[in-house]
């Protein structure tokens, strides 16, 4: 039962976030397609922010587990080392699938139209692939319950990490594109969605 809901609370996750994605940089799709540097901060900036706002809720919520207990059990789900285990599985799920659908949102950004904006776009493109393939790596850890609390909690805090480490890199990753080409910093710098990004991380 506990499984089953874990589950719907996934599906629900990712379906609010594929909205929430939606009002945040538009339906249209310019994979493939030079755009100009402000529309290409605009998008690349909007599905960063709306994956890395879904990143640290998933972190809250591994830090403050439901307490509810299991059905049949006086402690509750996320205090026993199988139920912890299955919290964190589900928080690398939904962390898995908001880095997919970042993914998505920054491939039909399109390549910006600026001297540096082929290998601009390929730095963002690069670091979201790997994000995810660290936190798939992260989930498949898991796929070994823990023998006890304390090993489910050492697996909570490699999952946080590698949660954290993507953070960190997707703002570096940023930075560097700013650095790389004057004319991106300068939308950078204008673009509404990067602004609120950068209010978010400061």
């Amino acid at each position: 039962m506990r499984g089953g809901l874990a589950w719907i609370v996934a599906i629900v996750a990712g379906i609010a976030l594929v909205i929430v994605v939606t009002a945040a940089i538009g339906t249209g799709d310019d994979s493939g397609e030079t755009v100009t540097a402000g529309e290409w901060a605009q998008s690349t900036c909007g599905a960063v922010g709306v994956w890395r706002g879904e990143m640290e809720d998933i972190v809250e919520d591994l830090r403050t587990p439901s307490a509810v207990p299991a059905a049949g059990s006086e402690e509750p789900q996320s205090e026993t080392p199988q139920g912890r285990t299955g919290f964190v599985r589900v928080g690398l799920e939904r962390a898995v699938q908001a880095t997919d659908t970042m993914i998505e949102g920054i491939d039909n950004a399109g390549t910006p139209d600026t001297p540096e904006g082929a290998e601009a776009a390929r730095l963002i493109s690069d670091w979201s692939d790997s994000a995810r393939d660290d936190l798939v790596e992260a989930q498949d850890s898991l796929d070994e319950e823990a023998d006890s609390l304390e090993e489910s909690i050492t697996q909570l805090a490699d999952a946080a990490r590698a949660i954290g480490a993507a953070l960190a890199s997707g703002v570096q990753t940023i930075a560097d594109v700013a650095r790389l080409d004057p004319e991106l910093a300068a939308a950078i710098q204008e673009s509404s969605t990067c602004q609120q990004l950068r209010e978010e991380t400061s």
